[in-house]
């Protein structure tokens, strides 16, 4: 039951260095970056559809999507902070807290 959580976790990582690494790198050519973020992202779907599969037999699909939210939320927030060195305001914190309630209205039955 935790393989598939740990599985996102990996998979978001690489998904947030695929979607959002390449803002350090402003000064490469796009179509350079594009082609790096596709080999992350094929790193990223190694490990999310394994996920999907496996948490397929303990969760429905909307509720592997909302972990999925959720997790990506954390994972995008240290990777702005830490990362990118961009800080996050109590807006940003407000909605994401909002998102995450959101999400844990798909685990109720």
């Amino acid at each position: 039951m935790y393989k598939p959580l740990i599985l996102l976790i990996i998979s978001n990582i690489f998904m947030t260095f695929a979607w959002y690494g390449h803002l350090k790198f402003k000064d490469k050519a796009l179509w350079l970056v594009v082609f790096v973020s596709w080999l992350i992202a094929f790193v990223e779907y190694c490990f999310q559809v394994p996920a999907n599969r496996i948490g397929h037999a303990y969760f429905s699909a909307a509720q592997l999507k909302g972990m999925q939210e959720v997790i990506t939320l954390v994972v995008f927030a240290l990777f702005s902070i830490f990362y990118l060195k961009e800080n996050l305001r109590w807006n940003h914190y407000a909605g994401f807290v909002l998102l995450v309630l959101s999400a844990m209205l798909i685990f109720k039955k």
